[in-house]
Protein backbone atom coordinates (compact mmCIF):
# COMPACT_ATOMS: atom_id res chain seq x y z
CA UNK A 1 0.00 0.00 0.00
CA UNK A 2 2.98 2.30 0.40
CA UNK A 3 3.28 2.54 -3.41
CA UNK A 4 -0.25 3.92 -3.83
CA UNK A 5 -0.32 7.64 -4.61
CA UNK A 6 -3.52 9.52 -3.79
CA UNK A 7 -4.45 12.47 -6.01
CA UNK A 8 -6.29 15.22 -4.18
CA UNK A 9 -8.19 17.85 -6.18
CA UNK A 10 -9.35 21.05 -4.53
CA UNK A 11 -12.50 22.07 -6.42
CA UNK A 12 -16.26 22.38 -6.05
CA UNK A 13 -17.87 19.01 -6.89
CA UNK A 14 -21.46 17.83 -6.87
CA UNK A 15 -22.33 14.21 -7.69
CA UNK A 16 -26.02 15.11 -8.02
CA UNK A 17 -25.61 17.89 -10.60
CA UNK A 18 -22.38 16.29 -11.95
CA UNK A 19 -20.57 19.61 -11.47
CA UNK A 20 -16.83 19.14 -11.29
CA UNK A 21 -17.00 15.52 -12.50
CA UNK A 22 -16.12 13.99 -15.85
CA UNK A 23 -19.80 14.19 -16.84
CA UNK A 24 -20.00 17.93 -16.23
CA UNK A 25 -21.27 19.68 -19.39
CA UNK A 26 -18.62 22.36 -18.97
CA UNK A 27 -15.93 19.68 -19.16
CA UNK A 28 -16.43 19.48 -22.92
CA UNK A 29 -15.49 23.15 -23.37
CA UNK A 30 -11.88 23.94 -24.20
CA UNK A 31 -9.86 26.57 -26.05
CA UNK A 32 -8.22 25.86 -29.38
CA UNK A 33 -5.51 27.98 -30.95
CA UNK A 34 -6.75 29.18 -34.33
CA UNK A 35 -4.77 31.58 -36.48
CA UNK A 36 -6.54 33.90 -38.90
CA UNK A 37 -5.00 33.96 -42.34
CA UNK A 38 -4.08 37.22 -44.03
CA UNK A 39 -6.98 36.76 -46.45
CA UNK A 40 -9.41 36.51 -43.52
CA UNK A 41 -7.92 39.58 -41.85
CA UNK A 42 -8.12 41.64 -45.03
CA UNK A 43 -11.68 40.48 -45.74
CA UNK A 44 -12.84 41.31 -42.20
CA UNK A 45 -11.15 44.72 -42.23
CA UNK A 46 -12.32 45.65 -45.73
CA UNK A 47 -15.93 44.45 -45.62
CA UNK A 48 -17.12 44.79 -42.00
CA UNK A 49 -17.31 47.97 -39.97
CA UNK A 50 -16.76 46.43 -36.52
CA UNK A 51 -13.33 44.92 -37.26
CA UNK A 52 -12.25 48.14 -38.98
CA UNK A 53 -13.26 50.25 -35.99
CA UNK A 54 -11.57 47.91 -33.50
CA UNK A 55 -8.33 48.19 -35.46
CA UNK A 56 -8.46 51.91 -36.26
CA UNK A 57 -9.92 53.64 -33.19
CA UNK A 58 -7.13 53.08 -30.60
CA UNK A 59 -4.40 53.86 -33.15
CA UNK A 60 -6.23 56.99 -34.31
CA UNK A 61 -6.83 58.20 -30.75
CA UNK A 62 -3.19 57.60 -29.84
CA UNK A 63 -2.05 59.85 -32.70
CA UNK A 64 -4.96 62.29 -32.80
CA UNK A 65 -3.62 64.99 -30.45
CA UNK A 66 -0.01 63.94 -31.09
CA UNK A 67 2.61 65.41 -28.71
CA UNK A 68 3.95 68.69 -27.36
CA UNK A 69 7.68 69.32 -27.55
CA UNK A 70 9.30 70.96 -24.51
CA UNK A 71 12.18 73.13 -25.71
CA UNK A 72 13.03 76.64 -26.82
CA UNK A 73 10.70 78.11 -29.40
CA UNK A 74 13.17 77.96 -32.35
CA UNK A 75 13.96 74.35 -31.48
CA UNK A 76 10.29 73.41 -31.33
CA UNK A 77 9.63 75.07 -34.68
CA UNK A 78 12.57 73.22 -36.27
CA UNK A 79 11.47 69.82 -34.92
CA UNK A 80 7.84 70.29 -35.89
CA UNK A 81 8.85 71.42 -39.38
CA UNK A 82 10.95 68.27 -39.74
CA UNK A 83 8.01 66.14 -38.59
CA UNK A 84 5.81 67.75 -41.23
CA UNK A 85 8.41 67.20 -43.94
CA UNK A 86 8.68 63.51 -43.12
CA UNK A 87 4.96 63.10 -42.34
CA UNK A 88 5.91 61.42 -39.06
CA UNK A 89 2.39 61.52 -37.64
CA UNK A 90 0.87 59.95 -40.74
CA UNK A 91 3.53 57.24 -40.99
CA UNK A 92 3.22 56.28 -37.33
CA UNK A 93 -0.58 56.16 -37.59
CA UNK A 94 -0.40 53.94 -40.68
CA UNK A 95 2.12 51.59 -39.04
CA UNK A 96 0.08 51.41 -35.83
CA UNK A 97 -3.08 50.49 -37.76
CA UNK A 98 -1.35 47.84 -39.85
CA UNK A 99 0.45 46.52 -36.80
CA UNK A 100 -2.87 46.02 -35.02
CA UNK A 101 -4.42 44.44 -38.11
CA UNK A 102 -1.65 42.04 -39.16
CA UNK A 103 0.18 41.71 -35.85
CA UNK A 104 3.26 43.40 -37.21
CA UNK A 105 4.34 46.54 -39.08
CA UNK A 106 7.33 48.86 -39.01
CA UNK A 107 8.49 52.28 -40.12
CA UNK A 108 11.83 52.15 -41.93
CA UNK A 109 14.14 55.09 -41.16
CA UNK A 110 15.67 55.94 -44.52
CA UNK A 111 19.05 57.68 -44.21
CA UNK A 112 20.53 56.71 -47.58
CA UNK A 113 23.13 54.35 -46.04
CA UNK A 114 24.57 51.83 -48.48
CA UNK A 115 24.27 48.83 -46.13
CA UNK A 116 21.02 48.79 -44.09
CA UNK A 117 22.24 45.69 -42.25
CA UNK A 118 24.64 47.87 -40.26
CA UNK A 119 23.29 49.38 -37.01
CA UNK A 120 21.92 52.89 -37.31
CA UNK A 121 24.39 55.39 -35.81
CA UNK A 122 22.32 58.29 -34.53
CA UNK A 123 25.36 60.46 -33.80
CA UNK A 124 26.29 60.53 -37.49
CA UNK A 125 22.95 61.99 -38.60
CA UNK A 126 23.20 65.65 -39.52
CA UNK A 127 20.71 68.27 -40.62
CA UNK A 128 18.26 66.75 -43.09
CA UNK A 129 19.84 63.34 -42.49
CA UNK A 130 16.51 61.50 -42.56
CA UNK A 131 15.48 61.32 -46.19
CA UNK A 132 12.21 59.41 -45.90
CA UNK A 133 10.08 57.15 -43.73
CA UNK A 134 8.49 54.04 -45.27
CA UNK A 135 5.85 51.76 -43.75
CA UNK A 136 6.21 47.99 -44.16
CA UNK A 137 4.10 45.15 -42.80
CA UNK A 138 5.17 41.69 -41.74
CA UNK A 139 4.00 40.54 -45.18
CA UNK A 140 7.04 42.29 -46.66
CA UNK A 141 9.35 42.00 -43.63
CA UNK A 142 10.18 38.49 -42.44
CA UNK A 143 12.00 38.13 -39.15
CA UNK A 144 15.43 36.56 -39.08
CA UNK A 145 17.05 34.50 -36.35
CA UNK A 146 15.96 35.36 -32.82
CA UNK A 147 18.73 36.88 -30.72
CA UNK A 148 19.32 34.68 -27.63
CA UNK A 149 22.30 36.58 -26.25
CA UNK A 150 21.26 37.86 -22.77
CA UNK A 151 23.83 40.68 -23.05
CA UNK A 152 22.32 41.96 -26.31
CA UNK A 153 20.00 44.94 -26.60
CA UNK A 154 17.86 42.88 -28.99
CA UNK A 155 17.47 39.79 -26.81
CA UNK A 156 14.28 37.90 -27.65
CA UNK A 157 13.87 39.88 -30.87
CA UNK A 158 14.99 39.15 -34.43
CA UNK A 159 18.65 39.99 -35.00
CA UNK A 160 17.73 41.17 -38.50
CA UNK A 161 14.75 41.47 -40.87
CA UNK A 162 14.60 40.38 -44.48
CA UNK A 163 12.73 42.63 -46.90
CA UNK A 164 11.34 40.90 -49.96
CA UNK A 165 11.54 43.33 -52.87
CA UNK A 166 10.76 43.28 -56.56
CA UNK A 167 12.23 40.63 -58.88
CA UNK A 168 12.87 38.36 -55.92
CA UNK A 169 15.53 40.63 -54.44
CA UNK A 170 15.94 40.51 -50.67
CA UNK A 171 17.54 43.06 -48.38
CA UNK A 172 18.64 42.45 -44.80
CA UNK A 173 17.76 45.29 -42.40
CA UNK A 174 19.11 45.86 -38.90
CA UNK A 175 16.35 46.25 -36.26
CA UNK A 176 17.76 49.62 -35.16
CA UNK A 177 16.50 51.08 -38.45
CA UNK A 178 12.91 50.06 -37.78
CA UNK A 179 10.15 51.46 -35.57
CA UNK A 180 8.23 48.28 -34.81
CA UNK A 181 4.53 47.88 -33.91
CA UNK A 182 3.68 44.29 -33.05
CA UNK A 183 -0.08 44.37 -32.38
CA UNK A 184 -1.19 42.07 -29.55
CA UNK A 185 1.53 40.38 -27.54
CA UNK A 186 1.92 36.69 -28.52
CA UNK A 187 1.85 34.04 -25.81
CA UNK A 188 4.87 32.02 -26.96
CA UNK A 189 5.99 31.56 -30.55
CA UNK A 190 7.70 28.26 -29.81
CA UNK A 191 4.56 26.74 -28.27
CA UNK A 192 1.89 28.19 -30.56
CA UNK A 193 3.88 27.64 -33.73
CA UNK A 194 3.33 31.21 -34.91
CA UNK A 195 4.15 31.27 -38.65
CA UNK A 196 5.14 34.95 -38.26
CA UNK A 197 7.80 34.45 -35.63
CA UNK A 198 9.22 37.68 -34.32
CA UNK A 199 5.94 39.53 -34.72
CA UNK A 200 2.75 39.66 -32.64
CA UNK A 201 -0.88 38.64 -33.07
CA UNK A 202 -3.63 40.56 -34.76
CA UNK A 203 -5.98 42.31 -32.33
CA UNK A 204 -8.85 40.70 -34.26
CA UNK A 205 -7.63 37.24 -33.26
CA UNK A 206 -9.05 37.36 -29.72
CA UNK A 207 -12.14 39.43 -30.60
CA UNK A 208 -13.24 37.51 -33.70
CA UNK A 209 -15.86 35.31 -31.97
CA UNK A 210 -17.49 38.30 -30.28
CA UNK A 211 -17.53 40.18 -33.58
CA UNK A 212 -19.07 37.25 -35.44
CA UNK A 213 -21.78 36.82 -32.81
CA UNK A 214 -22.68 40.51 -32.95
CA UNK A 215 -22.72 40.60 -36.76
CA UNK A 216 -24.77 37.39 -36.95
CA UNK A 217 -27.28 38.74 -34.44
CA UNK A 218 -27.61 42.00 -36.37
CA UNK A 219 -28.08 40.06 -39.62
CA UNK A 220 -30.75 37.81 -38.13
CA UNK A 221 -32.61 40.81 -36.70
CA UNK A 222 -32.49 42.44 -40.13
CA UNK A 223 -34.01 39.29 -41.64
CA UNK A 224 -36.78 39.33 -39.04
CA UNK A 225 -37.75 42.82 -40.16
CA UNK A 226 -38.78 41.42 -43.55
CA UNK A 227 -40.76 38.71 -41.74
CA UNK A 228 -42.44 41.17 -39.39
CA UNK A 229 -45.72 41.10 -41.33
CA UNK A 230 -47.05 38.01 -43.09
CA UNK A 231 -50.34 37.77 -45.01
CA UNK A 232 -52.22 34.46 -44.61
CA UNK A 233 -55.07 33.56 -47.02
CA UNK A 234 -57.17 30.42 -46.51
CA UNK A 235 -58.65 28.93 -49.70
CA UNK A 236 -61.27 26.16 -49.70
CA UNK A 237 -59.99 22.80 -51.09
CA UNK A 238 -56.59 24.33 -51.77
CA UNK A 239 -54.47 21.23 -51.12
CA UNK A 240 -56.87 18.90 -52.91
CA UNK A 241 -56.76 21.01 -56.07
CA UNK A 242 -52.98 21.43 -56.33
CA UNK A 243 -52.63 18.36 -58.52
CA UNK A 244 -54.38 20.24 -61.31
CA UNK A 245 -51.79 22.16 -63.32
CA UNK A 246 -54.41 24.58 -64.66
CA UNK A 247 -55.51 25.27 -61.07
CA UNK A 248 -51.95 26.04 -59.98
CA UNK A 249 -51.50 28.50 -62.83
CA UNK A 250 -54.82 30.18 -62.02
CA UNK A 251 -53.84 30.47 -58.35
CA UNK A 252 -50.56 32.16 -59.17
CA UNK A 253 -52.22 34.54 -61.60
CA UNK A 254 -55.07 35.21 -59.21
CA UNK A 255 -52.92 36.27 -56.23
CA UNK A 256 -50.39 38.10 -58.35
CA UNK A 257 -53.23 40.36 -59.45
CA UNK A 258 -54.54 40.52 -55.87
CA UNK A 259 -51.17 41.70 -54.53
CA UNK A 260 -50.89 44.21 -57.35
CA UNK A 261 -54.27 45.72 -56.57
CA UNK A 262 -53.45 45.77 -52.88
CA UNK A 263 -50.20 47.60 -53.53
CA UNK A 264 -51.86 50.24 -55.75
CA UNK A 265 -55.21 50.82 -54.07
CA UNK A 266 -54.69 49.29 -50.64
CA UNK A 267 -57.63 47.00 -51.38
CA UNK A 268 -57.45 43.20 -51.47
CA UNK A 269 -60.08 41.47 -53.62
CA UNK A 270 -61.01 37.99 -52.33
CA UNK A 271 -63.75 35.45 -52.91
CA UNK A 272 -66.51 35.27 -50.33
CA UNK A 273 -65.33 31.92 -49.04
CA UNK A 274 -61.66 32.93 -48.77
CA UNK A 275 -60.26 34.10 -45.43
CA UNK A 276 -57.57 36.74 -45.01
CA UNK A 277 -55.40 37.18 -41.91
CA UNK A 278 -52.27 39.17 -41.07
CA UNK A 279 -49.73 37.99 -38.52
CA UNK A 280 -47.20 40.44 -37.10
CA UNK A 281 -43.97 39.34 -35.44
CA UNK A 282 -43.14 40.82 -32.05
CA UNK A 283 -39.79 42.60 -32.36
CA UNK A 284 -39.72 44.07 -28.88
CA UNK A 285 -36.55 43.31 -26.92
CA UNK A 286 -34.39 42.62 -29.96
CA UNK A 287 -32.56 45.91 -29.47
CA UNK A 288 -31.59 44.91 -25.94
CA UNK A 289 -30.28 41.57 -27.22
CA UNK A 290 -28.23 43.26 -29.93
CA UNK A 291 -26.82 45.80 -27.48
CA UNK A 292 -25.82 42.99 -25.12
CA UNK A 293 -23.73 41.47 -27.91
CA UNK A 294 -22.29 44.90 -28.74
CA UNK A 295 -21.26 45.36 -25.11
CA UNK A 296 -19.41 42.04 -25.28
CA UNK A 297 -17.58 43.30 -28.38
CA UNK A 298 -16.81 46.54 -26.55
CA UNK A 299 -15.31 44.63 -23.64
CA UNK A 300 -13.32 42.34 -25.95
CA UNK A 301 -11.91 45.31 -27.87
CA UNK A 302 -11.39 47.40 -24.71
CA UNK A 303 -13.21 50.33 -26.33
CA UNK A 304 -16.23 51.98 -24.63
CA UNK A 305 -19.58 51.52 -26.35
CA UNK A 306 -19.95 55.29 -26.58
CA UNK A 307 -16.71 55.47 -28.61
CA UNK A 308 -17.21 52.26 -30.58
CA UNK A 309 -20.78 52.97 -31.68
CA UNK A 310 -20.70 56.76 -31.50
CA UNK A 311 -23.84 56.96 -29.36
CA UNK A 312 -24.63 58.77 -26.15
CA UNK A 313 -24.81 56.66 -22.97
CA UNK A 314 -28.21 55.33 -21.98
CA UNK A 315 -29.83 55.28 -18.55
CA UNK A 316 -30.64 57.82 -15.89
CA UNK A 317 -27.77 60.12 -14.93
CA UNK A 318 -25.48 58.31 -17.39
CA UNK A 319 -22.80 60.54 -18.87
CA UNK A 320 -20.17 57.98 -19.90
CA UNK A 321 -17.49 60.19 -18.30
CA UNK A 322 -15.95 57.39 -16.24
CA UNK A 323 -15.83 55.03 -19.23
CA UNK A 324 -14.13 57.61 -21.43
CA UNK A 325 -11.71 58.56 -18.64
CA UNK A 326 -10.66 54.92 -18.26
CA UNK A 327 -10.33 54.65 -22.03
CA UNK A 328 -8.19 57.79 -22.22
CA UNK A 329 -5.98 56.39 -19.44
CA UNK A 330 -5.60 53.22 -21.49
CA UNK A 331 -4.62 55.19 -24.61
CA UNK A 332 -2.15 57.22 -22.56
CA UNK A 333 -0.62 53.99 -21.25
CA UNK A 334 -0.34 52.70 -24.82
CA UNK A 335 1.41 55.93 -25.86
CA UNK A 336 3.90 55.81 -22.99
CA UNK A 337 4.52 52.05 -22.84
CA UNK A 338 4.35 51.12 -26.54
CA UNK A 339 4.74 54.17 -28.78
CA UNK A 340 7.46 56.06 -26.88
CA UNK A 341 9.88 53.11 -26.49
CA UNK A 342 9.35 52.09 -30.12
CA UNK A 343 9.95 55.67 -31.35
CA UNK A 344 12.90 56.49 -29.08
CA UNK A 345 15.60 56.10 -31.73
CA UNK A 346 13.43 57.77 -34.37
CA UNK A 347 12.93 60.79 -32.12
CA UNK A 348 16.67 61.15 -31.62
CA UNK A 349 17.14 61.02 -35.38
CA UNK A 350 14.41 63.62 -35.93
CA UNK A 351 16.06 66.02 -33.48
CA UNK A 352 19.43 65.69 -35.21
CA UNK A 353 17.82 65.93 -38.64
CA UNK A 354 16.25 69.21 -37.44
CA UNK A 355 19.71 70.35 -36.28
CA UNK A 356 18.66 70.28 -32.61
CA UNK A 357 21.30 68.80 -30.28
CA UNK A 358 20.04 69.71 -26.84
CA UNK A 359 19.80 66.89 -24.25
CA UNK A 360 17.08 68.80 -22.38
CA UNK A 361 14.66 68.61 -25.32
CA UNK A 362 11.79 66.23 -24.66
CA UNK A 363 8.09 65.87 -25.39
CA UNK A 364 4.83 65.03 -23.71
CA UNK A 365 1.83 63.33 -25.23
CA UNK A 366 -0.99 65.84 -25.52
CA UNK A 367 -4.05 64.99 -23.38
CA UNK A 368 -6.95 63.46 -25.30
CA UNK A 369 -9.58 65.27 -23.30
CA UNK A 370 -9.41 69.02 -23.76
CA UNK A 371 -10.52 71.39 -21.01
CA UNK A 372 -13.32 73.87 -21.55
CA UNK A 373 -12.77 77.62 -21.18
CA UNK A 374 -14.42 77.59 -17.76
CA UNK A 375 -12.18 74.77 -16.56
CA UNK A 376 -9.11 76.62 -17.81
CA UNK A 377 -10.23 79.78 -15.99
CA UNK A 378 -10.85 77.83 -12.76
CA UNK A 379 -7.41 76.22 -12.91
CA UNK A 380 -5.81 79.60 -13.59
CA UNK A 381 -7.56 81.12 -10.56
CA UNK A 382 -6.62 78.23 -8.27
CA UNK A 383 -3.01 78.32 -9.42
CA UNK A 384 -2.75 82.09 -8.93
CA UNK A 385 -4.37 81.91 -5.47
CA UNK A 386 -1.98 79.13 -4.41
CA UNK A 387 1.02 81.17 -5.58
CA UNK A 388 -0.26 84.24 -3.73
CA UNK A 389 -0.60 82.21 -0.52
CA UNK A 390 2.99 80.98 -0.80
CA UNK A 391 4.36 84.48 -1.36
CA UNK A 392 2.27 86.14 1.34
CA UNK A 393 0.85 89.64 1.50
CA UNK A 394 3.75 91.44 3.12
CA UNK A 395 7.51 91.44 3.53
CA UNK A 396 8.85 88.51 5.53
CA UNK A 397 5.75 86.34 4.99
CA UNK A 398 7.16 84.42 2.04
CA UNK A 399 7.21 80.65 2.37
CA UNK A 400 9.07 80.49 -0.94
CA UNK A 401 10.85 83.43 -2.54
CA UNK A 402 8.97 85.55 -5.04
CA UNK A 403 11.52 84.80 -7.75
CA UNK A 404 11.16 81.02 -7.37
CA UNK A 405 7.35 81.22 -7.33
CA UNK A 406 7.37 83.53 -10.35
CA UNK A 407 9.55 81.12 -12.36
CA UNK A 408 7.52 78.03 -11.40
CA UNK A 409 4.21 79.80 -12.03
CA UNK A 410 5.42 81.01 -15.43
CA UNK A 411 6.40 77.48 -16.44
CA UNK A 412 3.03 76.15 -15.29
CA UNK A 413 1.08 78.80 -17.20
CA UNK A 414 3.11 78.19 -20.35
CA UNK A 415 2.53 74.41 -20.14
CA UNK A 416 -1.20 74.81 -19.48
CA UNK A 417 -1.56 77.30 -22.31
CA UNK A 418 -3.96 79.51 -20.37
CA UNK A 419 -2.11 82.67 -21.42
CA UNK A 420 -1.23 82.39 -25.12
CA UNK A 421 2.00 84.18 -26.06
CA UNK A 422 3.29 84.34 -22.47
CA UNK A 423 6.68 82.82 -23.33
CA UNK A 424 7.21 85.31 -26.16
CA UNK A 425 6.22 88.22 -23.89
CA UNK A 426 8.69 87.11 -21.22
CA UNK A 427 11.47 86.89 -23.78
CA UNK A 428 10.66 90.46 -24.86
CA UNK A 429 10.10 92.14 -21.49
CA UNK A 430 12.05 89.83 -19.16
CA UNK A 431 11.24 88.22 -15.81
CA UNK A 432 10.85 89.78 -12.35
CA UNK A 433 14.51 89.12 -11.60
CA UNK A 434 15.52 91.00 -14.73
CA UNK A 435 13.20 93.90 -13.92
CA UNK A 436 14.52 94.38 -10.39
CA UNK A 437 17.75 96.44 -9.98
CA UNK A 438 20.94 94.59 -9.10
CA UNK A 439 23.00 95.30 -5.97
CA UNK A 440 25.48 97.36 -8.00
CA UNK A 441 22.65 99.48 -9.43
CA UNK A 442 21.20 100.03 -5.95
CA UNK A 443 24.61 101.07 -4.58
CA UNK A 444 25.20 103.44 -7.51
CA UNK A 445 21.76 104.99 -6.99
CA UNK A 446 22.45 105.43 -3.27
CA UNK A 447 25.73 107.20 -4.01
CA UNK A 448 24.03 109.46 -6.53
CA UNK A 449 21.38 110.39 -3.95
CA UNK A 450 24.06 111.06 -1.31
CA UNK A 451 26.08 113.21 -3.71
CA UNK A 452 23.07 115.29 -4.68
CA UNK A 453 22.24 115.81 -1.01
CA UNK A 454 25.74 117.19 -0.28
CA UNK A 455 25.52 119.63 -3.11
Amino acid sequence: MSNVIAFVRDSLTSLVSRMGTDRDKAATTFYAHTVMSDEQLIAAYSTAWLPRKIVDIPALDACRKWRDWQAKKPQIEAIEEEEKRLNVKGRILEAAKKGRLFGGAAVYIGTGDADPMQPLEVDRIGKGGIRYLNVMTRRQLSAGEIDRNPESEWYGQPSYYKLSGANGLQVDIHPSRLVRFTGAMPADDEITGNPWQGWGDSVLQATLDAIKNADSTAGNIASLVFEAKIDIIRIPDFMASLNNETYRAKILERYTLANMSKGINGTLLLDKEEEYETKTAQLGGLTDILMAFMQIVSGAADIPVTRLLGQSPAGMNSTGTSDMKNYHDRIQSMQELEFSPAMRRLDECIERSADVKDPDVHYRWAPLEQMSEKERADIFKLTADAARQLVGTGTGQEIITREAISKALTNRLVEDGVLPGLDAAIEEYGTIEEQEPSEEEIAAAAQAVAGSALT
